[in-house]
């Protein structure tokens, strides 16, 4: 992982401003492949459309991006290949849950997603029903993603003002905070609940984080980085 840079912005500027993927057309029978292969092990695996972020640009507390479109089975294969096409970025937004005691509550990735065991924030990579107009909505796309995953609701929340963009080399991380007033425990049995009534829930597990101490090694570094500039006064 490259150094990790974590910038407070006021507003994201982001656009939809489609153009091809050499790397997704080039080697579109290999991702076919690798893809039919990582179904084969992960059979509810959707290979629907996607937006990765082509060029971006920080300036006056503003992050501005374009988005180009492409499809789920190319974004794991770049991944999985070592992000070959240096000029473009997962960015992605996520929901960081604070409890109204203070703590933080993250989801384990259930084992049928391709994230399978890792503990983060609600997200998602923002897709087609993210786009309005020309311009790409991660605000929608977090809110969206909080539903699906906890099935939390907007009254349940008090959302900060900015975002918290944290740069982890071809990953971007666009972190909302969420402020509720229930306590970790009585979120985290909320949610808990909610799952028992899914067919194939997203997440397996709920963790409560109260300090660094309880990081691991499934969190993956964006999400630790927000959480000790968090913790460090930000």
């Amino acid at each position: 992982m490259n150094e990790i840079t974590v910038v407070p912005v006021k507003r994201l500027e982001l656009a939809y401003a489609p153009r091809p993927w050499p790397f997704a057309d080039e080697r579109r029978a290999e991702i076919a492949a690798f893809f039919a292969t990582l179904r084969e092990a992960k059979p509810t695996l959707w290979n629907g459309r996607v937006l990765l972020l082509h060029q971006y640009s920080i300036g006056a507390s503003v992050f501005s991006g374009s988005y180009l479109e492409t499809d789920y089975a190319s974004l794991l294969a770049w991944r999985h290949w070592g992000f070959p096409d240096h000029q473009i970025s997962n960015c992605f937004g996520m929901a960081a849950l604070r409890a109204g005691d203070g703590a933080f509550l993250l989801g384990v990735m259930a084992t049928h997603t391709a994230n399978a065991g890792l503990v983060y924030f609600p997200a998602g990579t923002p897709d087609r029903q993210d786009i309005a107009g020309t311009r790409v909505d991660l605000a929608h796309n977090v809110m969206r993603e909080v539903g699906e995953e906890t099935g939390l609701c907007a009254g349940d929340f008090e959302l900060e003002d900015g975002w918290t963009t944290v740069l982890a080399g071809p990953r971007i991380a666009q972190i909302k905070l969420f402020r509720m007033r229930e306590s970790a425990e009585t979120v985290r049995r909320r949610i808990f609940a909610y799952l028992k009534t899914q067919a194939q829930p997203e997440l397996a597990d709920l963790r409560i984080v109260r300090s660094p101490a309880e990081f691991d090694d499934a969190m993956p570094p964006f999400v630790t980085a927000y959480l000790t500039h968090f913790w460090n006064g930000r």
